[in-house]
Formats: structure tokens, sequence, C-alpha cells
């Protein structure tokens, strides 16, 4: 996962209230096992409409999304924050997110910003003709008249994406401390290890 510490550019102003997951990737799309070309899936029921907002060249590439209440509610398929990574969105604007929509973001560098509706509002309206800064650091949203909006971010989560640490990044992170407890249930408990090595012995036979 690649550190986030400021998204700034155009932004989708969208404002749609409760989409949820399977708006965002319909259910034919969950068969991939890869999260590369999930993009193409992603509104695919909204982008079947004329004239929608996600395929206007108006905003192609935009790195931020302004939804309304309730975003990504439904299912918890983590395919959703796949197919908005894959599109190039990298932070989601509302005033309120689904809490497996928003841990799934969090897992996979989507920064979930929640502002109230009139600074939602507002944005939609700044993002029409010009462009947004979402800034992890001072954790603020910014429009170049001088609005400031802030937000709040659990802090370890914040941590994390400012770092770019997911679970895996996490637990590397700790390799160190967890080779020094494995040497040393080596050298205080070498019995542990014997029954481990055992065990997968045995059940390397059993498929054998």
């Amino acid at each position: 996962m690649e550190p986030v510490r400021t998204v700034s550019g155009k932004a989708y102003p969208w404002g749609a209230k409760n989409v949820d997951t399977d708006v965002i990737i319909p259910a034919h799309w969950l068969k991939t096992i890869t999260r590369a070309g999930l993009g193409r899936g992603a509104f695919e029921t909204v982008r079947a409409q004329p004239g929608n907002i996600f395929d206007d060249p108006a905003y192609a590439g935009s790195p931020i999304l302004i939804a309304g209440d309730n975003f990504g509610c439904g299912s918890s398929r983590e395919h959703a924050a796949w197919a908005l990574g894959d599109l190039g969105i990298k932070a989601v604007i509302a005033p309120s997110f689904s809490d497996i929509f928003s841990g799934n973001a969090f897992k996979n560098g989507i920064v979930p910003v929640v502002l109230p509706q009139d600074a939602v509002d507002r944005l939609i309206e700044v993002a029409k003709t010009d462009e947004i800064t979402i800034d992890l650091e001072t954790m603020t949203v910014t429009t170049p008249f001088q609005d400031r909006f802030t937000f709040e971010l659990d802090p370890f989560r914040r941590q994390c994406l400012m770092e770019g640490l997911d679970e895996v990044g996490l637990t590397l992170a700790r390799d160190t401390a967890i080779s020094k407890y494995e040497a040393m249930l080596d050298e205080h408990r070498p019995w542990i290890a014997g029954e481990t090595n055992a065990s997968i012995a045995v059940e390397g036979a059993g498929r054998t």
C-alpha cells in the first residue's frame, strides 16, 4: 500500500445518498480474485445512463469522490474498495459511511473523509470548476477559495495511511520482534518447535 499524505485534484461532485456496494461494483464482477480491471465495472449501472458524471471528460481521472450519507452500505464486499482504487479514487468525502466499507477503504489506502452536509454541499459546488485538497497532516479539506474544513480520523488508521501500512506491512514492521520471540521459544521451549515441525511432516505425508 502506498503512503497517503495528501490527495489533491478534481473531484466527482456526485452527492448521491445511500450508495450501496452493489452500485459501486455489481455482484457479477465478484468472480474475479484480482483487483486489476475492476475499475471498468465501478458504478456500472450509473455509467449506463447517458451523461453520467463518471464518464464526463471534465472529471476523468479525478482522485476524489464526493458522495452523500451512508456511502458504502449493503454487502461487505471488499471489491467495492478495490474497484474505487482501480478507478483512481484515493479519497471519498461524505457525511457518513458504512462501518464495513470504511474499514475496507482504510485497508486499501482510500481515505474516507466525514464532513457535515453543508461542507459537502459547498465542496460539490467547488468541484464543478476547481480542485480540492485533502491533507492528512493538518486533517483539513481546502479549496482555492479559502474554504477550510476539518475532519477526524482514528489516529492508528491515520498513521497506517500516512505510512502506507496494511496488515502485512504492520506484521513485517515487527519482524525483528517476531524473530526474537521465536528464537526465545527455540531456546527455552524447544518442544514447541518440535511439535510444530512434526505436525507439518504428518500433514505433508497425509497429502501424498
